[in-house]
């Protein structure tokens, strides 16, 4: 043990010398101790009391600041040594001199190096074993720190002894990094989806130009994360596949701009410059809107906000690069190798006549949709009293569901498995129940390995910050690959429920390791009060209520006082006194017989933390009935300590938690699967909101639902203000209020598709993910209206001789493609993670509920049904609504000539 402990201590200093980890700490050790083991039927012998034997060793082993002399011809100090440096040092320590002879304490005591008494147990997959926990520093990268560990760790192995064993466990790294591989090839396998989308549509050349766009943002994008300070995780990763579909669209835009001037004659180099020009301000308005939307998620407060702030600045960099790459590479490489040709000859025919002749004569999609376009804006009322009727029947329809909340969802690879059980259990025992666990979750298929910490009261200590006090032991499990298991995290971890339920004594909860931001359990009350006499009678009547009424809610438990027995030992002063006792000759003979009295430090050579002394009686004499019949040794000779002192059963001391300087109890519970916490959080707060508590006491709900409510406040807010602040940005470019209300009208459109993507797919709302998905949408959606309603302008100004029928239609039909083709290549870029399915080509796997794609899968979903339903009602409402001013003014004409034929006709028959 000793060489396991001095082994694991060498490796110890040695990982804690890398820059990149943090702590390095050890478990399942004890610490060493140098014990003197005191005889007390030699202490009555020879009548030495204890506070003399105590008196004599700690006069004799302190270091003694005797300070210096000045001797007028130079200063020296003056040093008394008498720390204690090797275990001999005490041998010949007198501890009583009667008649010329000096008693030592080798003669009342033995003196050995041991360890102190154990208080918790380690084991890997059923192995007693030391571990050491490597916590990384908060900036370092987790993949890096994990390889500097086993670099070091492969060095030290060849030096250690060959009969230890040194191996990993609850190793994080590799699933990071599968986590950071498949969005990886996801990102790649959603920009093949999008280059042969573009290829197809605009042809080799022009594909080629948009294209370029991707590696030039990401690039872009990679290099602001890194100036930032920021670490690349998968929350950057998905920032840019999110990043992807928007990224191209000003270069699809401008490239199919310039590619229809070719047409018209104009050079390569002229077409290019052209478009850049004439695309400059819809292109730079419509990345700024976007922009807008994402700029306020930077300011996200909390827990949640530190976990997704590397989402929008990543999309921010992107389209910053994007921006980039439009208005100033993607022109003059078109200059270069740009070719009029790159579209197809039927595209050529169908751009020729939008520009010059009647689009509905075309015999293509385009073609179809100006006729639509036709019909719609002929009768635009018709039109967007459908669309409004449509989205009202969305909104309907989610509330109708009743779909619920929740705060993040994902599927676990690693859990802890917290063991309950009251009772002055000793470390035997505690260990032994922690054994029975292990040993059955260890024959559980898809478990890949245990890591089991057992003590005598571990509480937050092993089992973390959220553990309660009678936790006794903590299994920190490690599922295996999701492709060497048949079940999922979620099923496998309910089957290590239903394999130790049946245990007699003890309490177990499985609790999965969070993916997102960490908040505990989903229920969570807090009862806080200044008088803290008031709260446990309303918690145990709130526990009842929840234990007989609230039906899927499991692990439900309370921070009142645990039930225990401590022993008192209480002194009866004034009989003490007839012996020449105290409390303190008491209190060192009670440690006697517990953990010891602690005398001082020594550092042996060997060691580098100093190594406590500690003064006991053999262990045969250490015991409650030690206690009872325990004789004190006095002037008087031994003394029954019972003369004076009564040994009594109290109960134990409880805790005093404190939150804002109030007394604070908490209820905490999980939920059973399939249950929304939010469901029940509603219910428990409906009959709370009837009871009629003391007022003196606050109940609040605390954990999830405080930051799924933080975080839904904030969302709303957001969205609010970058709506302002983007209406504000397109006033300022149109210079027309209404087309500004016009353009931000497909928000609304959006928002509806989102929940109606809920509705289809029976998903709750999540506070995060699907809340940043509709304030995300706020800045996309409104690019395909932006580049609309610009070229309606454009042409306006360019033919005002046509009617404006025509000119809408035209308009529609030139912005089809480009509007359809962004569309479909953000839609598309998103689809396989929205279906749950994780798709990389590059390395040939398609795995469905993927741990990775299961956690972006409502953001994703959001994006994809938004933006689908949005596109759609945009391509036919948006140019209906922009026909109503128009009719409006020619309704208001007939109205006025209807009013004055009325008025000659009534004239004229008052004349008759």
């Amino acid at each position: 043990e000793r060489t396991l402990y001095r082994l694991a201590q060498d490796l110890q200093t040695q990982l804690e010398a890398i820059p990149l980890i943090l702590e390095a700490d050890i478990r399942g050790n004890r610490e060493e101790l140098l014990e003197i083991v005191i005889d007390p039927a030699d202490l009555a012998a020879y009548k030495i009391t204890i506070d003399q034997l105590m008196a004599t060793l700690q006069r004799n082993t302190r270091l003694i600041p005797a300070g210096a002399l000045d001797s007028g011809e130079g200063r020296i100090s003056i040093k008394v040594p008498s720390v204690i440096e090797e275990a001999k040092d005490l041998w010949d320590l007198p501890v009583l001199v009667t008649n010329d002879v000096a008693v030592t304490l080798k003669d009342v005591a033995t003196v050995s190096r041991t360890f102190k008494d154990r208080d918790n147990f380690a084991r890997v997959n059923g192995i007693n074993t030391m571990t050491l926990n490597i916590y990384k520093r908060l900036k370092s990268n987790e993949i890096d720190t994990a390889n500097a560990t086993k670099e070091l760790v492969d060095r030290w192995r060849v030096t250690a002894p060959k009969y230890v064993d040194v191996f990993y466990s609850q190793d994080q790294a590799p699933y990071a990094l599968r986590q950071v591989r498949e969005l990886e090839g996801n990102v790649l396998t959603a920009l093949v989806i999008v280059m042969v989308l573009v290829v197809g549509s605009m042809g080799l050349r022009s594909g080629i130009i948009v294209g370029l766009a991707i590696p030039v943002s990401f690039l872009f994008a990679i290099g602001i994360v890194w100036v930032m300070g920021l670490t690349f995780n998968f929350m950057v990763l998905f920032g840019m596949l999110l990043g992807l579909g928007m990224l191209i669209d000003g270069a699809i835009v401008i490239t199919e701009y310039a590619d229809r001037k070719m047409i018209e004659g104009h050079p390569r180099n002229v077409a290019y410059a052209l478009a850049a020009k004439r695309m400059f301000w819809p292109f730079t308005a419509s990345i700024a809107t976007t922009l807008a939307a994402f700029l306020p998620l930077m300011f996200w407060p909390g827990i949640s906000g530190k976990f997704m702030s590397y989402l929008p600045i990543t999309v921010f960099a992107v389209l910053s690069g994007s921006l980039l790459y439009a208005l100033c590479f993607g022109p003059v490489l078109g200059s270069i190798f740009g070719k009029a040709g790159s579209i197809t000859e039927r595209a050529r025919k169908s751009t020729a006549i939008m520009e010059f002749g009647d689009p509905t004569t075309l015999r293509s999609v385009t073609g179809l949709y100006a006729r639509l376009l036709q019909i719609s804006t002929r009768h635009a009322w018709l039109t967007v009293t459908v669309t409004i009727l449509i989205l009202i029947g969305s909104f309907i329809a989610y509330n109708s569901k009743q779909l619920g909340m929740i705060f993040f969802e994902s599927d676990p690879q690693f859990a802890r498995v917290l063991v309950h059980a009251r009772g002055n259990l000793t470390i035997e025992q505690t260990s032994s129940l922690v054994k029975e666990i292990e040993d059955r979750l260890v024959q559980i298929t898809g478990v890949q390995g245990i890591n089991a910490f057992s003590s005598v009261a571990s509480g937050g200590f092993f089992g973390g910050s959220d553990a309660a006090e009678d936790v006794i032991g903590t299994l920190f499990v490690e599922l295996k690959d999701q492709a060497e298991r048949e079940l999922t995290g979620a099923a496998t971890l309910e089957l290590i429920r239903q394999q130790t339920a049946d245990i007699v004594g003890v309490d177990i909860e499985v609790l999965e390791q969070e993916q997102g931001p960490p908040v505990g359990k989903p229920v969570q009350l807090e009862f806080s009060s200044n008088y803290r006499e008031l709260i446990p009678p309303i918690v145990k009547s709130v526990r009842e209520y929840i234990a007989e009424n609230v039906d899927g809610l499991r692990d439900v438990e309370d921070s009142l006082p645990i039930p225990g027995v401590n022993w008192q030992i209480s002194v009866d002063r004034a009989k003490a006194a007839l012996f020449n006792a105290d409390v303190s000759v008491v209190g060192l003979a009670v440690q006697l017989v517990t953990n010891g009295i602690f005398m001082g430090e020594y550092r042996p050579d060997d060691v580098e933390d100093a190594v406590d002394i500690r003064v006991r009686y053999p262990e045969k004499d250490r015991g409650l009935d030690t206690l009872d019949d325990m004789r004190i040794p006095t002037q008087q000779g031994l003394v029954p300590m019972s003369n004076f002192v009564k040994r009594e059963p109290v109960q134990s001391i409880e805790n005093i938690t404190r939150r804002d300087r109030k007394h604070v109890f908490e209820i905490l519970a999980n939920v059973e699967p399939g249950v929304l916490a939010d469901t029940k959080v509603r219910e428990i707060g409906e009959w709370l909101a009837q009871q009629q508590f003391d007022p003196r006491v606050k109940i609040t709900f605390r954990g999830a639902n405080e930051e799924q409510q933080n975080s839904i406040t904030f969302v709303i807010q957001a969205f609010i203000f970058a709506l302002c602040l983007m209406f504000v940005l397109l006033v300022t470019q149109f210079n027309s209020i209404y087309q500004s209300f016009l353009i931000l009208f497909s928000v609304v459109m959006s928002t509806a598709g989102v929940l109606l993507g809920l509705v289809i797919t029976n998903r709750p709302f999540s506070a995060i993910l699907t809340g940043i998905g509709v304030v995300a949408l706020a800045g996309i959606v409104v690019n395909n209206n932006i580049v609309l309603i610009d070229t309606y302008n454009q042409l306006k100004r360019e033919h005002p001789q046509l009617d404006y029928l025509d000119l809408i239609v035209r308009t529609g039909a030139q912005r089809f493609r480009p509007v359809f083709l962004t569309t479909v290549t953000t839609v598309m870029g998103l689809l396989p993670l929205a279906t749950n399915i994780s798709m990389d080509f590059v390395n040939g796997e398609v795995i469905v509920n993927s741990t990775v794609s299961s956690f972006w899968v409502p953001l994703a979903q959001a994006i994809v049904f938004g933006l689908t339903f949005a596109t759609l009602l945009t391509l036919v409402c948006t140019p209906a609504m922009l026909a109503f001013p128009h009719q409006f003014k020619n309704l208001g004409r007939r109205i006025a000539v209807l009013v004055r034929a009325r008025s000659i006709r009534n004239a004229r028959r008052a004349t008759a």
